[in-house]
């Protein structure tokens, strides 16, 4: 992913409350739109960065139930 993108990304949700960036992930979820999907994964990559160990193994294990 091009770095300018998530600058763009970080810079448009920046100062949003959680209820915003949650409403901002249902969005992107319920229409499905492929161009959606490098904000989801910036917001991922913010997140991952944030968790520790223990929150990344349950992420991947719920989400390795999701793929199975």
């Amino acid at each position: 992913m091009n770095f300018q993108i998530r600058q763009a990304i970080a810079a448009n949700v920046a100062g949003q409350d959680a209820q915003e960036l949650s409403d901002i992930v249902e969005d992107a979820i319920e229409r499905g739109e492929e161009h959606l999907l490098p904000g989801l994964g910036v917001f991922l990559e913010k997140w991952w960065n944030a968790a520790n160990d223990q929150e990344r193994q349950n992420f991947t294990q719920k989400l390795a139930t999701q793929f199975n």
